[in-house]
């Protein structure tokens, strides 16, 4: 394994760096091969260990979706899902079926038993008078 160390060492021909307080030091657990690899990276980019981590993280975070899904996008996810099932349910119904009788039974498999609508955690809670 290659010693590229944090701290430097005596044999290093890098300076020792000195912490100046501005960086906050974060601890990272990896296992072994992964250190190995950052250590061979690390040196093929003449870094310390502790800034090939940092780089390799900058271009992680460059390719990484910016910020999780939103409320906004999940329910709009929701609503999509929802829109083809009651497409496929169409398509499944016997067309000689009145309108009515097509609406709920889509919605009954849409929504579910009424008697179990209590049940569901994407609808707002009935309070009881």
């Amino acid at each position: 394994m290659i010693g590229v160390s944090d701290f430097g060492s005596k044999d290093s021909a890098s300076p020792v760096r000195r912490r100046t307080g501005l960086d906050a030091i974060s601890a990272v657990k990896m296992p072994e091969l992964l250190t190995a690899a950052v250590d061979v990276w690390a040196e093929a980019h003449q870094l310390s260990r502790s800034d090939a981590i940092c780089k390799l993280v900058e271009f992680g975070l460059q390719f990484a979706p910016a910020a999780p899904a939103s409320a906004h996008s999940i329910a709009s996810d929701a609503t999509r899902i929802e829109e083809l099932a009651v497409h496929e349910i169409e398509g499944l119904l016997d067309p000689a079926l009145p309108e009515d009788e097509r609406e709920r039974r889509i919605r009954r498999l849409t929504e579910g038993p009424p008697e179990f609508s209590h049940e569901r955690i994407d609808l707002p809670k009935q309070h009881r008078t």
